[in-house]
């Protein structure tokens, strides 16, 4: 058996088959499909970016020792483990994503986010921004500039009615997802900002902070119209104007056209390539459970002009341990592959985490729309997903007074008199936690953090087992792996099938 870590797989003597049968599932899907899935895209002469075809090929290496392992030995009973490498690939891979976020969450918990109550602020954009985005990483950056400033302004003005404060400092950590619940190309804004503001006395260099109440659903629609303005300013300053100016100044679908079928229909929910094309994907449910009731709006929520934002999700100054459950939620892969499974007919069934109003439960696609479906969700090169900003940021002046395990400076300058301090609580004085300068978690460490198992401890005696050597040649790969008893090649991939039918939108 092969079982999935957050390194890669560990491989024992059985196979290469995973342990989780929904892992199992996608690699037999993408290995028998995605050479069909090229070829069909090549054979209109547009073939499909190389990031898109390495993401899928790099998957298919992943925790297969035949493409290079790490061997551990065991020195008090001699038995050996080769614990294959990872593909480190975003976007299809679920164990490399669960990997990811864990070492995302656990580094922000213990040496970035302070002691301090978190709210989660989510942002979701009109259908033409998602597809717009989804390519267009130059303006990603201004339009979550200007919700993230309508945030923080919104915190400064309520630290002046609460306690007269006329300088003030506020952070956050934004993630860029890509995704919906239904595997749809959805990108929208997750930022994790700190409920309060730092200021510094006007007799010290003490940096004080101070919690603010949560925000009203008044105070949330307000803050999403500062965002819709700013918004729309940014747009007009990239020169698309409206929503309908987005859709009409296309470059990719003049420079990718393939690229641009995708993203439209992942967008849109619908089918994107085969005999269905264009039609929404298929939907399974039970008529019983769909409800006619008004939908009901949450508190502090608000809509506006396509525009939606969420505030009601916080974690407190005292929760580390749901601090991190609420960054791991953030930092999620798109793809739960627990949730797939195949049916008797060969589609692919994904059950949705939520129910819908109408009843819908589980969507189902034909293999080469799964692919489709997951191309489109592949981040592009050099689109960082996670962002931080003011006091959290790399250089801001005052990060080394609130982020843990930082070396504490003078801040710099002296903030003019705060005004006075009105209500309750009080200010405190906030003194970083201190903790172990460390640059990433260590590969064991995670893979405890997050699968509860032990990839160093032997499974016969119990003890520790030490790192031999990564093993990177090929023919050193071969002559090892056929003196344990494992496969030295990997698994092979299913010849292109032409399909006169399978055609983009």
């Amino acid at each position: 058996m092969v079982m999935p870590t957050a390194t890669g797989t560990i491989a024992t003597q059985d196979a290469y088959e995973p342990r989780h049968a929904e892992d199992a599932l996608l690699y037999r899907v993408i290995a028998a499909e995605l050479e069909t899935f090229l070829a069909s895209a090549r054979d209109r002469g547009h073939a499909l970016p190389a990031f898109v075809e390495n993401t899928f090929r790099e998957f298919l290496t992943c925790g297969v020792p035949a493409h290079g392992f790490v061997r551990v030995h065991c020195d008090r009973c001699g038995d050996d483990r080769v614990v294959a490498f990872s593909c480190k690939r975003r976007g299809v891979c679920g164990s490399c994503g669960g990997r990811r976020m864990a070492q995302t969450a656990a580094n922000l918990v213990d040496r970035v986010l302070p002691d301090a109550p978190m709210r989660q602020w989510v942002l979701s954009l009109p259908f033409s921004l998602r597809y717009r985005l989804a390519y267009d990483r130059t303006l990603v950056a201004p339009l979550l500039g200007a919700f993230v400033r309508a945030v923080f302004a919104s915190l400064r003005r309520r630290a002046r009615q609460s306690y007269g404060l006329r300088r003030t400092k506020c952070g956050a950590v934004t993630f860029i997802q890509r995704f919906g619940g239904a595997i749809n190309l959805n990108v929208h804004f997750h930022s994790l900002v700190i409920d309060g503001v730092y200021t510094v006395p006007p007799h010290g260099p003490q940096v004080q902070f101070f919690e603010l109440p949560a925000p009203s659903t008044e105070e949330v629609a307000r803050v999403l119209a500062d965002s819709a303005a700013g918004i729309a300013a940014a747009l007009e300053r990239a020169g698309l104007g409206t929503d309908d100016d987005c859709d009409s100044a296309d470059p990719l679908a003049r420079d990718d056209p393939e690229l641009a079928a995708l993203y439209a229909a992942a967008v849109q929910g619908r089918v994107a390539t085969g005999p269905r094309i264009g039609q929404r994907t298929t939907q399974l449910g039970d008529p019983e459970f769909a409800s006619d009731s008004p939908l009901q709006v949450s508190a502090k929520c608000a809509t506006l002009s396509g525009l939606s934002l969420h505030a009601d999700t916080s974690a407190a100054t005292n929760d580390r341990a749901g601090l991190e459950r609420l960054c791991r939620y953030m930092a999620r892969p798109a793809l739960a592959t627990e949730r797939l499974h195949r049916a008797d007919d060969g589609r692919i069934v994904y059950r949705l985490r939520h129910r819908r109003r109408d009843g819908t439960s589980h969507l189902v696609f034909e293999p080469q729309e799964l692919l489709a479906r997951l191309a489109a969700l592949i981040p592009p090169p050099r689109a960082h997903q996670t962002r931080y900003h003011g006091i959290l940021a790399p250089c801001a002046g005052w990060r080394d007074h609130v982020v843990p395990g930082t070396k504490k400076t003078e801040p710099p300058g002296k903030p003019e008199t705060p005004g006075v301090v009105v209500g309750d609580p009080p200010p405190c004085s906030h003194e970083p936690r201190r903790v172990p300068p460390a640059s990433r978690i260590a590969w064991a460490e995670l893979l405890r953090r997050v699968f509860a198992a032990d990839a160093l401890r032997c499974r016969r005696c119990g003890s520790r087992m030490r790192i031999m050597a990564a093993i990177r040649s090929p023919q050193s790969i071969r002559a090892f792996l056929k003196c344990v008893g494992l496969p030295a090649r990997p698994p092979p991939l299913a010849p292109p099938r032409r399909e006169p039918a399978a055609e983009f939108a």
